[in-house]
Formats: structure tokens, C-alpha cells, sequence
């Protein structure tokens, strides 16, 4: 997720943000290296980062390092700083101070990474396919689904399968959409390509054919796509090529989200949807028959192993007694004035779901929202 602070905090920050995530049910939060200044893409950046965090933490928080054109220096004594892996773009990541990296230097990050077994995740949208893609996007969300096609996050992923294969080097690939990578991803992992592949929310219960012309708030990169795509992503995650179900919190002001104009082309991208991502889950997995415990693997086991938290995600003697107490039955209307996000904005609005999180409790004490008892994590350690 992307907590944006210091820098950006009129995005959002670690106040309100681990006080959303305690409001979903969600214990621990591992911060992506941007949208922050600076960004998390060296030592001191990961320091000051962390000195914001610590006064306003009412949920576990650990980091991502960031890779990017010219830090591959720095790598290594981040990852001895106990962070829990490398973030890298592919395409613009839509900050100027977090550029992207050419396929070639992702294999050579790569090839940095295995030697200290650290994990590449990867936003993976091909920057070529984008510029060749339409680009005349306005109100109609169709122009903007055209303008980031799956062929852009295909040609990306079977770049990320190919170099990992090369260099041995283990990789992620974050909010999947295409489900035309699947097999591709699927086929590498019988290889045995060391990848592994998260979606999101926002993915699994919205479709393309729903969003209105003009209704900014569904923005996001890569974008939602249709119905049958969305079907087959469920596949995907039944059948384990898919292995995680993320919120990529991924916030910006009311004023960038255009929601007067509607212009998907000027609008910011991205959803905030960390209180909600466990309701909407389960209420789209109970639609499909789909049983709870398939979604805790999913979004909170699944999660914490891939990341490497050693006492957490598993209600087991030795592990942290992270707990979300959650009515799977009961029902509520989603009103953005209700949420903890700093600007609430959603797409989930007026929307109805089944399932709501009462308590949650951080290492057995409950999150009262009033006295921040979070703590800062690091790999290795947590």
C-alpha cells in the first residue's frame, strides 16, 4: 500500500491509514517506496520514512525498498536495513522521482537481488505497449481501458517470467488484471520460475461494463477490466496461480481524482480501499460459493509468508495474537464519510457488503483509534 507520507501527506499518512486498516481488519502494513519524498530508494530516505511512521502507528508497519535507474548501490544496504524486498516499475510510475526501469535493468537488479535472496516485486505494464496504445482518453472509461491494454501487462509479465528465469532471482507480480497472463504465469511456475502473482480487490468485484463515463474514482493502473476477465481471475485464484489478495491502497487528494471533470485522461489513478478490502472479498467470494477460509489464505496467510513475516498470519502458539474480530454474515452500506482515509473518495460507494469487522487486536491489545501502539518492523525480525 501507499502511505505517501512525508511529502505527499495531503494524499494520506500514517494516522489515518493504519487507522483504516484496523478499521478492516488488517494488522500489518508493508509501505510501498512511493509516493513519498523521497522516496524509499536509499538508507536515509528509509530512515526519515521511518521516523514518521513510529509516531502515528496503530497497526504493525514494515517497508519496501524501491529499485530505480541508478540506486542499484543501494540495494544491498537497504536490504540490510530489514527491509522486506524491491518495488520496480516497468512503465512511468506517475511520479517523476520514482522512474522506471528498462529491461535490462531489471535483469541486472535482478541479478543483485538473488545474490542477497531478496524478492522483486514488480508493477509490470510494458512502456512501450502504452505509448503505442490509444491515447486520445477522456470521459468515457472505455478510452481509458483502451489506453492500458492487456498486451501492455502481458508483454511486461513474460519480461519479468524471462529475466527471473535467467537469474534465478524470486519475483512478484502485483495487481494482476490481465487474466491472459495467467497461463504464462502458470507455465513458469511448473518450470519452476521462482514467481508469484497478487491481485486486488478492486479487480475482483468491479467490472468494466459497470463504470460510468466520467466516473473518475474507478481510475486505477492497470485498469479494471471486464466481466470475463474478472472470471477467470477468480480461477486463477482457486486453481493457485494467483496467490494473494492485496489492497494496493493507492490514495491521492479529491482535487487530483478530476471528479468534477471526469477526465480519465487528467485524473489521478488509484483506489484506497484498505477498510473495505476484506468485506469486499468475502462478499464477492460468498457470491461464488467461495468459503472464508480460502479468503484468509488469500489475504492474510498468504500474504504474510510471501513477505517473510515469521510471527505473523497464523493463529499458532509463538506467533504475534493479531486478531480481526469479523460478523461474516452482517451487512452494511458503504458511506465514505465512515472511512479513515484522508480523502474519502471510493468507487464502493452506496455499495452494499456482506461481512463487518467489530475489533481488531495488534499482539492481543485491541486498537482503541485514540493511543498508537503499532510497531515498525523489519525483516528478519518480525
Amino acid at each position: 500500500m501507499h502511505v505517501n507520507e512525508p511529502g505527499r501527506t495531503e494524499w494520506e499518512g500514517f494516522e489515518t491509514v493504519t487507522k483504516a486498516a484496523a478499521a478492516g481488519g488488517v494488522t500489518t502494513i508493508i509501505d510501498m517506496p512511493l509516493n513519498s519524498i523521497p522516496s524509499t530508494v536509499t538508507v536515509p530516505a528509509l530512515e526519515l520514512k521511518r521516523r514518521y511512521a513510529q509516531r502515528n502507528a496503530f497497526v504493525d508497519i514494515g517497508f519496501w525498498g524501491g529499485a530505480v535507474p541508478g540506486n542499484r548501490g543501494d540495494l544491498a544496504p537497504l536490504w540490510g536495513e530489514g527491509v522486506f524486498g524491491f518495488k520496480c516499475f516497468l512503465a512511468p510510475s506517475g511520479v517523476d522521482e520514482f522512474p522506471p526501469l528498462t529491461p535490462q535493468e531489471l535483469g541486472e537488479d535482478l541479478e543483485e537481488l538473488a545474490a542477497l535472496d531478496a524478492t522483486m516485486i514488480v508493477h509490470a505494464e510494458d512502456e512501450g505497449a502504452l505509448e503505442n496504445a490509444p491515447g486520445d482518453v477522456g470521459r468515457e472509461y472505455s478510452s481509458y481501458l483502451a489506453s492500458r491494454p492487456r498486451g501492455a501487462e502481458n508483454l511486461a509479465i513474460a519480461e519479468v517470467i524471462e529475466q527471473s528465469r535467467r537469474t534465478g532471482a524470486r519475483t512478484h507480480v502485483l495487481h494482476v488484471s490481465s487474466s491472459d497472463a495467467l497461463r504464462m504465469l502458470k507455465s513458469a511456475q511448473a518450470d519452476g520460475v521462482d514467481i508469484t502473482a497478487e491481485t486486488c480487490p478492486h479487480y475482483l468485484t468491479l467490472v468494466a461494463e459497470d463504470i460510468p463515463d466520467g466516473a473518475t474514482a474507478f481510475k486505477c493502473a492497470p485498469p479494471i477490466r471486464e466481466g470475463a476477465n474478472q472470471d477467470i481471475l477468480w480461477e486463477g485464484l482457486l486453481n493457485g496461480t494467483l496467490h494473494d489478495v492485496v489492497s494496493d491502497h493507492s490514495p491521492s487528494t479529491i482535487e487530483l481524482k478530476d471528479l468534477e471533470g471526469g477526465d480519465f485522461g487528467k485524473a489521478r489513478g488509484g483506489v484506497s480501499s484498505v477498510q473495505l478490502g476484506l468485506a469486499l472479498v468475502w462478499s464477492e467470494a460468498r457470491r461464488r460459493g467461495v468459503g472464508l477460509e480460502r479468503v484468509i489464505g488469500w489475504m492474510s496467510s498468504g500474504p504474510a509468508a510471501r513477505v517473510g513475516l515469521r510471527h505473523k498470519g497464523r493463529l499458532e502458539v509463538g506467533f504475534d495474537a493479531d486478531l480481526a474480530v469479523f460478523a461474516p454474515e452482517e451487512t452494511f452500506t458503504v458511506d465514505v464519510e465512515e472511512l479513515h482515509h484522508r480523502n474519502r473518495v471510493s468507487p464502493y460507494q452506496g455499495k452494499q457488503l456482506t461481512g463487518k469487522v467489530r475489533r481488531t487486536f495488534v499482539r492481543g491489545a485491541q486498537v482503541d483509534f485514540e493511543t498508537p501502539a503499532g510497531k515498525l518492523l523489519r525483516r528478519g525480525e518480525a
